[in-house]
């Protein structure tokens, strides 16, 4: 792997595909037997591979085989600080609302989560909770496109009550609930902690190349690739002003998948231009957002192995 500014390119235009998505976000944890028994137990996420790297240990869980999240042992480093910059929430995407109401109904069951909300976002509808170590974690499955609503081309996103009880009373089928780890599960989106705006926008969305879909939240911006609602979501709400995050538990890696090398050669253009140093190893791109938080871009079907060494 290089790090490199050198490759030479005229100034880009180009913006992430369309076909561009999340892939499994990477936490650093203080008691890795703890949280991969949280996130099997609660979000039905079955162990696929593990490795261990000098004194840390990279166990990584999915569904049907689609590593989902990313878990590394390091017991050394400090708690989570809901202060600095870094993860707000990982959201977790279900196929169907009977997916997504078992998965509730089992995270909402485990006594070490804390749940801390239900929305009606007009796009999607989401269920938030807290794992073990204070990382937040959204489930949400979408609306289809077709009921989207826009003003002036703007999408249109809210953050309505959804009745918890009312949704998995209408939604809960038993027989999903019995075969919950079946049913399909990926990284819709992350949603992170930054010190400001500004900055976060000249990074994820000039740099990186997604484009703005909602910047009316006070505090925030959502961002996306193919008009989706969002891949990525940045606020300010609990960290303005931070900067450069300490070592420490949490965040370890956000993912993201573009269709091919040309994608990743178009990234490497707009980072060029923009002077932002990033590695490269021909399949991923690799660089740190402003407030240290590392970020992957690489090519669909890496293999465990490709995220286990992320």
């Amino acid at each position: 792997m290089t790090t490199t500014e050198s490759r030479t390119a005229p100034a880009p235009d180009r913006i992430l595909s369309a076909s561009t998505g999340m892939d499994a976000v990477t936490l650093r944890v203080g008691d890795l037997e703890l949280m991969s028994s949280f996130y099997a137990g609660a979000l039905a996420l079955e162990p696929i591979e593990e490795r261990s790297r000098g004194t840390e240990v990279h166990r990584v869980l999915g569904r049907g085989g689609i590593p989902m999240v990313r878990l590394i042992g390091t017991p050394g480093l400090p708690a989570v600080d809901p202060r600095q910059a870094g993860l707000f929430h990982t959201a977790f995407l279900f196929d169907d609302a009977p997916a997504l109401a078992a998965t509730v109904l089992r995270t909402a069951q485990d006594s070490r989560a804390s749940f801390t909300g239900s929305s009606d976002h007009l796009v999607s509808e989401a269920f938030y909770f807290t794992d073990p170590e204070g990382n937040g974690i959204e489930l949400y499955t979408d609306r289809d496109r077709s009921q989207w609503q826009y003003d002036r081309g703007t999408l249109q996103m809210s953050t309505l009550y959804l009745d918890p009880n009312a949704y998995l009373q209408r939604h809960l089928d038993e027989q999903v609930l019995a075969g919950i780890s079946k049913a399909a599960g990926r990284v819709g989106h992350v949603h992170l902690q930054v010190g400001d705006i500004p900055t976060a926008r000249a990074f994820y969305v000039d740099a990186l190349g997604f484009e703005t879909t909602v910047d009316t939240y006070p505090g925030a911006l959502f961002a996306a690739a193919g008009g989706y609602h969002h891949h990525v979501a940045m606020n300010t709400w609990n960290s303005a002003g931070a900067g450069p995050r300490a070592a420490s538990l949490g965040l370890g890696d956000v993912a993201i998948t573009v269709p091919g090398r040309d994608d990743l050669d178009a990234l490497a253009a707009r980072l060029n231009h923009h002077r932002l140093q990033f590695a490269d190893d021909g399949r991923s791109i690799s660089l740190d957002d402003p407030w240290g938080t590392h970020v992957t871009v690489a090519l669909p079907g890496s293999d465990v192995e490709e995220v286990l060494a992320r």
